[in-house]
């Protein structure tokens, strides 16, 4: 088993809205697809990468309480989070050391949805 995590999805109400956000959040595009009746739009990364999806639909609820996914953050937090907080999103876990900075660093965020997601960099 290479990773663990193997695809993600991020529950959403307005696709619109939510894919506006994390392309301005992460300078990412999407590939967006109705698969049986849910609409998901796909982080368009490369094809052996671990990636996922903003998905909507009638089961997809977003939530600040559940399972958090952690995306990456590119080389240093500060630069999404400053755009998090400059598009009226809440930070609500700052840029955070862990193990002094030896393992990297995260921050959580509430997004365009309402669910609380995380950021990972090494920086």
């Amino acid at each position: 088993m290479n990773h663990m995590i193997t695809w993600s999805e991020i529950a959403v109400k307005d696709m619109d809205r939510a894919m506006n956000f994390y392309r301005e959040v992460l300078g990412v595009d999407f590939k967006r697809e109705d698969m049986g009746g849910m609409d998901y739009a796909m982080f368009d990364t490369a094809e052996e990468l671990v990636s996922g999806a903003l998905v909507a639909g009638e089961c997809c609820n977003p939530s600040a309480d559940g399972t958090i996914v952690y995306l990456n953050g590119g080389d240093d937090l500060s630069e999404p989070l400053s755009r998090i907080t400059r598009l009226g999103n809440q930070v609500v876990v700052p840029k955070t050391a862990i193990a002094d900075g030896e393992c990297g660093y995260f921050a959580q965020f509430m997004d365009s949805e309402g669910n609380r997601v995380g950021l990972y960099s090494k920086n």
